[in-house]
């Protein structure tokens, strides 16, 4: 819905362990954020100076070493789930994806011949519950609950394929074939 301020809800795991990823790291810097600006605003009032606090090994140890630690707990779930994201299962089925200018050119590589083009619709074509810039004429159709490879390519310019409610963005780099899975 519009105007929201979270993600909106996850269609796989992955994109469920992603929300978790962002609602962690989120809240390790809102903390370190109220914590620092507190600091700030309570010396722009206090009128002692403590020498110890000026000068000392100790002090400079413990802010030295203290975010240290708090950017291991931000990058080992990171760490995590970047393996988790790239670990390809055994598919089910495999797509394959061109992007062209103006279109993308589907092939279902485990199927002989089914191959389309996905054209968008023009605005002034579309229904009153399409969605402008987003419904296409030959939409692709992918089994639910099942392990699905993606093989992205691109004809002419380098394009972005994405699902965000399943975790999913490859670009389509021309000369290349970058692969992807989700489930």
């Amino acid at each position: 819905t519009w105007a929201n301020l979270g993600l909106q809800d996850s269609a796989s795991p992955l994109m469920e362990q992603l929300i978790f990823f962002h609602d962690h790291a989120l809240l390790i810097l809102v903390m370190i954020t109220v914590l620092v600006g507190y600091l700030m605003f309570m010396l722009f009032f206090n009128k002692y100076v403590n020498r110890f606090l000026l000068h000392g090994q100790l002090i400079e140890m413990i802010w030295t070493i203290l975010p240290a630690i708090i950017l291991l707990f931000i990058a080992f779930p990171s760490l995590r789930l970047l393996y988790l994201l790239d670990e390809i299962n055994e598919p089910s089925v495999t797509l394959k994806s061109i992007g062209h200018q103006w279109y993308w050119s589907y092939e279902y590589s485990d199927f002989n011949n089914i191959e389309f083009d996905s054209y968008m619709i023009p605005t002034n074509e579309l229904t009153t519950d399409g969605f402008r810039l987003l419904d296409v004429d030959n939409r692709i159709v992918l089994p639910m609950n099942s392990q699905i490879r993606i093989l992205v390519t691109a004809a002419d310019v380098i394009h972005s394929w994405t699902i965000p409610a399943l975790g999913v963005k490859v670009d389509g780099t021309p000369g290349r074939l970058n692969q992807t899975n989700f489930f």
